[in-house]
């Protein structure tokens, strides 16, 4: 079979140069989808369970949201851990499934599970949107002159967050910070008992009148006419007017047992940006196994699109973190690597071969390899991060290649003159003499890394994409080596070739001299070994050691965890003070505060935890 492939692939040339352009072409385009990421995703599928029951103390939660909640899902299948959390008001269940466990399965599953729960009344249980760790892609402020913070959030909960959530590969968006707009009654309990009312008719009588009527249709000739009763309450003034009862046949509106006012709802959070200490944030997630550059780029121009067509000219939003920076400092790692990498092939190859034209034919086998390492990493559905491609070793991926060129090159160089034919059939018989070792040393790389394929969750996930990735380039590489370093050799390899390195003549004759002591003095040999040995191992205690490859942000994320039971204006007084030290520093360009938790629950915490984000001067 491999005779055939060389035969086929110096026959017929120009179809594999061909193939050699698709391939070029689609390992490029692969590249462009491929989602690239620091790190790779190691979480298992996890869904959390977001229950909220406004101003009711941690025991109560537990007692009647989290515990139901977990002791009906344990009967889920796949379930390998179930952890909770229960604070003030809220109830956070997160389970977390096998990896044979897909997002759709274990969401729907849940959704089914909690019909049977049995909660109180207004607990209305909510799922986690479907966003990993690092789904936090794109981070803003929404500033306006003249402007209340109350309205803002108004602005992003009811039109921002509509807006986003039309983006494709956004998940959600989480609002924080902000005081959320409600309608209160302030009731007098005197007036009340002086009208022989109850705070349940109060209650009852608004929420009754606080709704639309659907009528018929009339006909007015050719003309029909929706019929429709408009109750829906809007100002102040409607919910006054609200009848709540009859006292000796007089109505009593709510004007007259309290008062009406526009207020908020309970501060579950707050957020501090630079000198400002109320601020609306907004946090865009984006959906698991998309391309974080797509998504971004799509935030952006939706962003975009925001400011200048939908917002009013006093409100904008003003973006203080996305992660494209980090993907470009990921992209320009990784390529840098490469390319410092495939240029150093290139030297070692000209100076050991010493043939320009040899060096070349060997050095474009690296390049093409990791395109169809891309094509075959694009077809799995992999991404590209720091331990994946970082896993490319040149050196491995290129020995089949400078294998077959040396020798192609030496049996040429060893004829001084030769016609079209003879080449050819040097090419085809050196070829397949090194074709069965280029073979069988590819698989048997390729076979070590079996191992690593078959690791599970964590490991998994971290290291079986460097062993496809290493893999799909060997494979791509052992292709090249039997087709197109063969075409390529027959039409660059004309003429005079020369096979002549200074270099590696010295490096022969110092060997043989080095090669004759150590036949001569084998014990001695063998000592120096075990002293060079032990030495190297006893220095092995003080080199540094990390768990993943370095990777500098240039942000810092600073946490303050303060006693639990602190007040919420001594937690935001304290907040606002170390976010002012962070801003003293010359290096700090922008500080945001997190403070407590945002209205929809996602954080499990409160006014006992405060974050920073600081970005720093570049």
């Amino acid at each position: 079979m491999l005779k055939k492939i060389i035969e086929f692939s110096l026959k017929e040339k120009l179809m594999v140069y061909s193939g050699v352009l698709i391939v070029t072409g689609l390992g490029l385009y692969a590249f462009s989808q491929l989602p690239i990421e620091a790190y790779p995703d190691l979480t298992n599928t996890t869904v959390q369970i977001i229950s909220q029951w406004p101003g009711r103390s941690a025991e109560e939660v537990e007692k009647f949201i989290t515990i139901p909640v977990e002791t009906e899902m344990n009967a889920i299948p796949h379930l390998t851990d179930v952890r909770s959390v229960s604070l003030f008001g809220l109830s956070v269940v997160t389970l977390t499934f096998d990896d044979n466990t897909t997002d759709f399965y274990a969401r729907s599953k849940v959704v089914e599970k909690l019909q049977n729960v049995s909660l109180p009344d207004g607990v209305n249980p909510q799922l986690s949107p479907q966003s990993g760790p690092t789904g936090e892609i794109y981070r803003y402020i929404l500033v306006g002159n003249g402007v209340t913070t109350m309205e803002l959030k108004t602005v992003e909960d009811w039109i921002l967050e509509r807006q986003f959530k039309t983006v494709p590969g956004v998940a959600d968006v989480v609002s924080f910070g902000g005081p959320t707009k409600q309608y209160e009654v302030d009731v007098d309990p005197e007036k009340l008992s002086y009208y022989g009312l109850s705070l349940q008719q109060v209650v009852q009588a608004i929420g009754e009148n606080n709704a639309n009527a659907g009528g018929s249709l009339i006909e007015q000739g050719e003309q029909g006419y929706v019929l429709r009763g408009i109750g829906l309450l809007k100002t102040v003034s409607d919910i006054e007017n609200v009848i709540i009862g009859y006292n000796k046949g007089t109505p009593v509106t709510v004007d007259q047992i309290g008062t009406v006012r526009v207020g908020h709802a309970i501060r579950l959070g707050k957020v501090g940006y630079q000198n400002d200490d109320d601020v609306v944030e907004g946090i865009v997630l984006m959906r698991r196994g998309e391309n974080a550059s797509k998504v971004i780029k799509a935030v952006e121009e939706k962003v975009d699109e925001i400011n200048s067509q939908i917002l009013p000219k006093n409100i904008k939003i003003v973006p203080y973190y996305d992660r494209s920076h980090l993907v470009e400092v990921t992209t320009h790692t990784v390529l840098h690597n490469l390319v410092e990498g495939m240029m150093l092939v290139l030297i070692v190859l000209f100076v050991f071969l010493g043939n320009v034209r040899s060096a070349l034919i060997a050095a474009v086998v690296v390049p093409l390899s990791l395109l169809i390492a891309f094509i075959l990493m694009w077809i799995r559905g992999m991404s590209a991060n720091l331990l994946s491609l970082g896993a490319v070793d040149f050196g491995v991926i290129i020995d089949g290649a400078v294998i077959m060129v040396e020798a192609i090159t030496a049996s040429i160089a060893a004829r001084n003159a030769i016609d079209a034919e003879t080449r050819v059939g040097i090419i085809k018989r050196t070829a397949f003499e090194v074709s069965k070792p280029i073979f069988f040393s590819a698989i048997i790389i390729i076979a070590a890394l079996i191992p690593i394929f078959t690791f599970q969750q964590i490991e998994g996930k971290m290291f079986s994409p460097l062993a496809y990735t290493l893999g799909f380039a060997l494979l791509g590489a052992l292709a090249l080596s039997l087709t197109l370093v063969p075409a390529l050799s027959d039409n660059l390899l004309r003429g005079k070739v020369t096979e002549k390195s200074p270099i590696v003549d010295f490096l022969l004759r110092n060997y043989l001299k080095t090669l004759d002591f150590a036949l001569k003095h084998d014990w001695k040999v063998l000592i120096g070994s075990s002293i060079i040995l032990l030495v190297s191992l006893y220095s092995a205690r003080f080199l540094g050691s990390e768990f993943l490859p370095h990777l500098n942000e240039g942000d810092l994320w600073v946490r303050a965890t303060m006693p639990m039971s602190i007040s919420p204006t001594e937690a935001d007084s304290i907040t606002a003070k170390i976010r002012r030290i962070i801003m003293n520093f010359d290096e700090v360009q922008t500080v945001v505060s997190q403070l407590g938790r945002p209205d929809d629950g996602t954080d499990a915490t409160g006014f006992f935890n405060a974050e920073f984000f600081v970005g720093l001067k570049p």
